[in-house]
């Protein structure tokens, strides 16, 4: 009698991650050494890689993160303590267009909370969630830095400040 096996998984990568294309390697490794050049220690330079290999894929993949490893002669682990402690690097694709919304106290104070609840109940997804169409993905920021300009909603990138519920409910309409 031969006994069912059953797959466990417990969320962790699976090793060794795939490798970028040789042509798709040689462009971001040719940035990658302009990057670390400007860097007293290699290892300075692991957040622009880190931003350098994400505008690849769009996220920090497993493959990003060997990569920046790799170059910068630290190991997969160092890699993706730094990748996921930062909430502007992604570990998922997303979607075309990145919303976040600012909840911390002030932005939450001057309206953030609503916009992001208005935001989710248009869209239909919830934080770190991206649109059935693969549209937008939407999530909270915990600080853009525009404090004096709150609340602060960002799109791709681009800041949008002194928002009302309101402002960002018929801008996501149109």
């Amino acid at each position: 009698m031969t006994e069912a096996r059953q797959e466990v998984s417990l969320g962790m990568p699976q090793l060794p991650a795939p490798a970028y294309p040789a042509e798709v390697r040689a462009r971001l490794e040719a940035d990658a050494k302009e990057v670390i050049a400007r860097y007293p220690g290699s290892r300075s330079a692991l957040l622009p890689l880190l931003h350098l290999v994400q505008s690849e894929e769009g996220h920090v993949s497993r493959t990003g993160m060997a990569f920046c490893a790799e170059l910068l002669g630290l190991t997969t682990a160092e890699v993706t303590a730094v990748a996921t402690f930062y909430t502007m690097y992604r570990r998922r694709p997303g979607g075309e267009y990145q919303v976040g919304v600012c909840t911390n106290t002030l932005c939450a104070v001057m309206g953030g909370d609503e916009i992001f609840d208005r935001l989710k109940e248009h869209l239909g997804v919830g934080n770190d969630e991206t649109t059935e169409d693969g549209k937008v993905t939407l999530e909270h920021i915990e600080c853009n830095a525009a404090c004096d300009f709150a609340p602060v909603v960002m799109v791709n990138w681009e800041f949008f400040d002194n928002q009302t519920p309101r402002a960002r409910h018929s801008s996501s309409t149109t």
